[in-house]
């Protein structure tokens, strides 16, 4: 019997940066939930991001933000995972080093960037709808950090294997699709963020469901019995789930929740 379903947004519910979700998964949240069973969306995006894409059913489900280190349930905060700040600032002063690249800070609050004069700044608001706050320093500034990104518009494939054996000792890195890396706490993770509402929910793994295309999404997908990947998801990703589902754009995941529905769980 599920009683949680954790599904990643970018590159599996929608294609990566857009906002176009198709509105008959908020009727299966609502269906999902009059059966007892949970929806959470996990992603890297922040908090206000997923809230917007999921207004119209926000008080019917769960809200794992900053791949999980924030998350949050009826407006009310469930978990909140903090990075060093010291070793941030090295990680985000070597990002400022590489070319093409740019630096992005994720607090509670908002996204802060150093610019707004390049596509990523466009990415953010236009395409993901973030709370963007442009700063000229972003190590000036008090900022609670819980996640610092790499973006790359060219994509992060050619320094992701550096970047990872520089890093992976001191923070959790990821790679949250073709143009981002991203880094937190070793404490955050999309798995972590699971468990913790599985154990205050008390709900076991074999009642888990979970969806995924990338890299950060294992954790997740490591930790729900059914974990699907979906056709386009990285390679790495199919061979660490248990099935495999139809593409994003052929909605895959409301493919499969349509029978979960259909079936009550079971």
């Amino acid at each position: 019997m599920i009683k949680l379903v954790a599904t990643d947004i970018d590159g599996t519910l929608l294609d990566e940066g857009t906002d176009r979700l198709n509105p008959e998964l908020f009727d299966i949240v609502r269906d999902l939930k009059e059966k007892g069973i949970i929806f959470a969306a996990a992603s890297g995006r922040q908090y206000a991001s997923i809230r917007r894409l999921f207004d119209p059913v926000a008080h019917d489900m769960i809200f794992i933000a900053e791949n999980g280190a924030y998350v949050v349930c009826r407006d009310v905060d469930m978990l909140e995972v903090m990075m060093d700040r010291t070793k941030a600032a090295e990680l985000v002063q070597e990002i400022r080093r590489m070319k093409g690249c740019e630096v992005a800070v994720a607090a509670k609050d908002a996204m802060y960037i150093e610019r707004a004069d390049t596509g990523l700044y466009d990415l953010l608001v236009n395409g993901y709808h973030n709370q963007v706050k442009v700063v000229e320093d972003v190590l000036k500034e008090d900022i609670p950090m819980i996640k610092v990104s790499i973006y790359c518009r060219d994509g992060v494939d050619g320094i992701s294997q550096g970047v990872k054996s520089r890093w992976e000792g001191t923070f959790r890195t990821m790679l949250a699709g073709r143009i981002w890396i991203d880094f937190a706490d070793y404490s955050a993770d999309k798995g972590k963020a699971i468990q913790s509402i599985q154990k205050s929910l008390l709900i076991d793994r074999s009642e888990t469901m979970a969806f995924g295309d990338n890299g950060n999404d294992l954790g997740m997908l490591a930790n729900a019995e059914e974990s699907y990947a979906i056709g386009n998801a990285r390679e790495e990703v199919k061979k660490a789930a248990k099935h495999i589902a139809d593409t994003s754009r052929n909605d895959g995941v409301l493919k499969v929740l349509r029978k979960l529905v259909k079936t009550d769980g079971n």
